[in-house]
Parts: C-alpha cells; sequence; structure tokens
C-alpha cells in the first residue's frame, strides 16, 4: 500500500504518514434483476425474493474445522500477576533516568527525545553525485499514490530536459481514475475465478479484505502507460477526492464486496461464466459512474499541449492523445525495464511473482528478479552516474526523523531510552510481519567514498517540500541495506545475467505474501 503523507505510524517512525455503493435501472436480462426497497440506500444493492430466499451462500459456520480453545493460556505461570506488575514498577522507579526520561516525554514525541544527534550531523544533504535535473517535489497528499507520482517524477524529467523546462508535473489523477477501473475490473474477475473456494479460505479473505486501494507495482504501471498514456496536470488537474482518497476507497470497497456476494451465489447456483461476466460489466457500468463523478471523466480528445521554455520561447503541440504525449514528448523505455527485488527470504538469481497481483487483464504480468542487496545498489549508482533517476520500492516507515528528512537505522536512541534493541534480520522482519514494501521513491543523487562505495542516497520524495531539503530526504546506505526492496532500471543497463533469469520459470508466491504489498 502507497504511504500517503500525512497517515500511518509504525515502530521507529517519527511521523505520522500512511498508505486505505448504487441504484440499478431496470434492464431485460437472463440474470435475476435488481429492484429498490423503502428500506435500502440509493446507493446499495437489495437482493430480490429470488436470492435471499432461494439463492443463499452456505454460510454454516459448523462445517469448518474444528477448533479447540488455546489450555496454555490458562496456565499458572501464564498469568500476569499483581505482585509481578508490582515489582516491575519498583524496578522501573529505581532508576533515576527512567523517571527524567518519562518527565520529558510526557510534553514532546518521544521520538524527538531520541533522535541522534550526530546522524543528524552526519546525513547532510550534501551529494557527490547527482542528477543534472532536478524538479521541485510533488504532494500526494492524503492518498497512497506514491507509485504513480514517483514513476511521472522520472518521466518529467524527460521531458524537462528535452524542451529545457524549468517545471512540470504530470497528471498523477488521470493514471489514478484508469488504475481504480481497471483494479475493480481486476478483483471482479479475480472473485470469478476463485468462485469454487469456500469464503473462508485464506486467498479469498485476503481479496476481499482490500479489493482495492491506492498503491501498485512497476509493472502495473506499465500497463497503465501502455493501454492509457500520460497527460500533463492541466490536462486532467486533481480532485479533492484524488488527493484525499479514503472516502472513495471506503465506498468502491464495499460496493466490490457487494458485487462479489453477488457473483458468487450466481456460481454457487451453477451459472455460467458469461452470466457471471454479464453481471460483472453491470457492475463496471456503476464503478465507472462513481469514479467519473469524483474524480471527473478521462480526456477522449486530443488536446493541445503548450509552454515556454527557460528562454521564454513558446512551443505549441496540436492534437496530442495521451498515448502520443507519452511516445512523442516522454520517450522513456517503460516496457524495456526490470525489477530486481531483494528478498533475503528465498534464493537469489531466481524469478519471482504474487498470486493475483495485478490491476489490467491481459497485460504484463508483475515479475520479480531477486538480487543481491549490493547489486542493486551498484547498479543503482551506475545509473545515477549517468544522469538517469531511478524508481525505488522501501519500507519508509521504518526509522525516519520526518523534519530532518533522514532515514537512517541509528536515527533513534531507543537503548538510551529505553534499553531495547532490534535484533531481526531483514529476512525475519518479512517473515514476521515487521516489514514489507510500504512506499515508492525516486534516487536523485548519491554521495560515494573515495573507493565508490555509496555513503547515503539522496531521494526525491512526494509529500511536499516540507521537511529535508526541500521535500528530499537523505538515506543512509545502512539503511537502503535493511528496508530497501526494489529497484527499476532499464535493460540495456542491467547485466545479463540478470535478463536470463526472465527466461526461467517463475515461482508463484501467495497473494499474502508480504512481497505482494503495494508501494
Amino acid at each position: 500500500m502507497g504511504c500517503n503523507s500525512s497517515k500511518h505510524i509504525n515502530l521507529a517512525d517519527n511521523a505520522t504518514i500512511s498508505s486505505y455503493h448504487r441504484r440499478r435501472s431496470s434492464r431485460k436480462t437472463d440474470l435475476p434483476s435488481y429492484q429498490s426497497s423503502p428500506s435500502s440506500s440509493s446507493l446499495t444493492r437489495v437482493h430480490p425474493p429470488a436470492y435471499s430466499n432461494n439463492m443463499k451462500l452456505d454460510l454454516n459456520t459448523e462445517k469448518q474445522p474444528i477448533l479447540h480453545e488455546p489450555q496454555g493460556l490458562n496456565h499458572p505461570k501464564a498469568i500476569l500477576r499483581q505482585e509481578k506488575v508490582e515489582l516491575l514498577s519498583q524496578e522501573f522507579r529505581a532508576n533515576p533516568k527512567n523517571l527524567m526520561v518519562q518527565n520529558a516525554a510526557h510534553s514532546i514525541d518521544f521520538t524527538t527525545l531520541i533522535t541522534n544527534r550526530d546522524v543528524l550531523i552526519e546525513d547532510t544533504h550534501m551529494f557527490n553525485t547527482k542528477i543534472p535535473t532536478e524538479s521541485m517535489v510533488t504532494n500526494q497528499k492524503n492518498s497512497g499514490r506514491c507509485w504513480i507520482f514517483a514513476a511521472l517524477n522520472v518521466f518529467r524529467l524527460e521531458i524537462m530536459n528535452k524542451y529545457k523546462l524549468e517545471e512540470l508535473e504530470l497528471s498523477q489523477g488521470y493514471l489514478f481514475f484508469w488504475d481504480k477501473f481497471e483494479k475493480c475490473n481486476w478483483f471482479l474477475e479475480c472473485m470469478i475465478d476463485l468462485r469454487d473456494r469456500d469464503v473462508n479460505d485464506r486467498v479469498v479473505q485476503h481479496m476481499l479484505k482490500e479489493p482495492i486501494n491506492d498503491g501498485g507495482q512497476w509493472d502495473m504501471l506499465v500497463n497503465l502507460v501502455e493501454r492509457y498514456g500520460v497527460v500533463p496536470k492541466a490536462i486532467y488537474p486533481e480532485t479533492f477526492s484524488s488527493s484525499n482518497s479514503e472516502n472513495l476507497n471506503k465506498l468502491v470497497i464495499s460496493k466490490l464486496r457487494d458485487y462479489a456476494v453477488v457473483l458468487r451465489r450466481l456460481a454457487a447456483h451453477g451459472h455460467s461464466l458469461e452470466d457471471l461476466r454479464q453481471e460483472k460489466d453491470k457492475s463496471l457500468k456503476e464503478i465507472y459512474n462513481i469514479l467519473a463523478i469524483v474524480l471527473g471523466e478521462p480526456p477522449k480528445k486530443s488536446f493541445t499541449w503548450s509552454f515556454r521554455d527557460k528562454d521564454k520561447k513558446y512551443y505549441e503541440f496540436n492534437n496530442v492523445t495521451p498515448q502520443s504525449f507519452f511516445k512523442d514528448h516522454v520517450g522513456y523505455p517503460v516496457t524495456e525495464t526490470i525489477s530486481l527485488i531483494n528478498d533475503p527470504r528465498n534464493k537469489p538469481l531466481a524469478l519471482y511473482t504474487v498470486q493475483y497481483l495485478g490491476n489490467i487483464t491481459g497485460g504484463r504480468p508483475v515479475r520479480y528478479v531477486n538480487a543481491p542487496i549490493d547489486d542493486l545498489k551498484q547498479l543503482a549508482i551506475e545509473k545515477l552516474k549517468s544522469g538517469k533517476p531511478v524508481w525505488f520500492g522501501a519500507d519508509v516507515g521504518k526509522y525516519l526523523q520526518r523534519n530532518a528528512g533522514i532515514l537512517d537505522p541509528k536515527i533513534f536512541q531507543y537503548d538510551l531510552a529505553f534499553n531495547v534493541n532490534f535484533t531481526m534480520t531483514k529476512a525475519e522482519r518479512l517473515i514476521h510481519g515487521d516489514s514489507l514494501m510500504t512506499h515508492a521513491m525516486v534516487f536523485t543523487g548519491v554521495h560515494l567514498d573515495e573507493d565508490g562505495k555509496a555513503v547515503r542516497w539522496r531521494v526525491e520524495n512526494s509529500w511536499g517540500n516540507v521537511g529535508g531539503d526541500q521535500g528530499y530526504l537523505a538515506m543512509s546506505d545502512a539503511w537502503f541495506t535493511e528496508f530497501v526492496y526494489q529497484v527499476v532500471l532499464e535493460k540495456a543497463i542491467v547485466p545479463q545475467k540478470f535478463l536470463d533469469v526472465l527466461q526461467q520459470p517463475v515461482h508463484v508466491l501467495p497473494a499474502f505474501d508480504p512481497m505482494g504489498a503495494l508501494a
């Protein structure tokens, strides 16, 4: 899930950052019709008696495997007794340092109290290797669209360099609209594919828990750009709900679950795939209407793009379509890219995907090539040296001092304040639910030592220009090692050994695997 710029709390995070139905007109169909009732909301599908009486799903929980209450929780030694609590309190108060820190923590955020001053000085926003062109940091606001923002921040530099522009912003809302619509179709097709599984099946429940969200993956971005192109922000500007997506997501998610119930009912009573897809198409009509009302319809006709460059020279391009805009003006080789991941749980130089992860049916599947972290670093360095930015995915909630704009495992001194340390490895954090990819950003620079090794990395974020270096972050190389999971590179600059992996049989990770988390 893409972290937004205002919500989300994670361990070792001093900032709040985050990542998230209809009235039907009558129509002739072979499927059961829908009707309203006095007690129903105009946004709620109401099932007629034929459904409620004759087409019920079997939800009898007694058919599930027999479970037993955990007996160990009642063991005498498992009980937290009052005398034990009193002893802990006495030990706490016996240490004057605890009382001093307690007093200070009452009036300020405790992470401010334990911020490491030496690290603030060490992780300076100075870099000896930077791309020649940077732009103002964008702001995804209260949405999880970081992956779209990061990609468009890469794309806009191609145009800015080509036409010598001072600034440019591409429409994140445009891709957001089509991603939402395509994801709804994807989810409903997944429900059709899973129609014969028990509703309590782990994969079914995983899909129903969050049918869609704002986040995405690089290959999903490629799908969107290939099919829909991109447009300047002036052609399709932001709306309130594109920048504040929570209520839109709630509405669409509830409707998708509603549709899923209907599809499963139809499947349970022997309706054909054709019948299910006819019903899906009716659902998509409602989804399109919701998105068009809330976000605005995307441009259908060609448009005119005009601007002045740094020298005040005027340009005008007519009869531009979203697809031709990307092809003629962006020109980024989006289909000739590869996603390298660092997943220490699994073997390197192997090809991975995640079951049911995607956005466009019939499109480019999600593919990851697992690689050692040092390879991700070296290839990112080489691309930055060539003057090009690097899209990457990471767990941004870990060890972030947001005001200073620093990502560093040493930034918070938990040991001094709480006498605690964290011992999990990167693999153990993935296995035990303590870390996963939550956010996509862009590398625009790196500071190298005398041996050419990375010391720290310059990061273009999408949370506005507050904090750090006008919104840019400084990431220590140690943080990269522990919390960066993915970098995207052009195939032309990647060693053949990684390209060969793309020809291997793909290892399919389960839908609920942490590598299925959306940046």
